[in-house]
């Protein structure tokens, strides 16, 4: 009785574990499409624009935006606009590269 009861744990335990690493599994892929999204103008406008004027100085981005600052800012102004920013040239996305039919 005492064996059978043991396995019947096992059984439980092994049961749970794969549970949690499925439901985790998940998650991570998730997250991963999620992170493959570039955010919207508004949702890079509300992470960078610290003094929330509605523009983007050079001391607020980074990544891309300032890499490519002087490129976007159309009208030199120092600042970024929403406008400037609609009609960027959109960065190269670096991943896997893709494979050939």
């Amino acid at each position: 009785m005492l064996r059978r009861n043991k396995i019947n744990l096992g059984m439980v335990i092994g049961l749970v574990i794969f549970m949690v690493s499925c439901t985790s599994n998940a998650q991570s892929k998730d997250e991963k499409q999620r992170r493959q999204k570039p955010p919207s103008i508004e949702e890079v406008f509300k992470i960078m624009d610290a003094d929330e004027d509605g523009k983007l100085s050079k001391e607020e981005v980074k990544g891309p935006l300032k890499r490519d600052f002087s490129k976007i800012d159309t009208d030199e102004d120092g600042f970024i606009t929403k406008e400037e920013l609609e009609k960027a040239p959109k960065p190269e996305r670096k991943g896997p590269p893709k494979r050939e039919q």
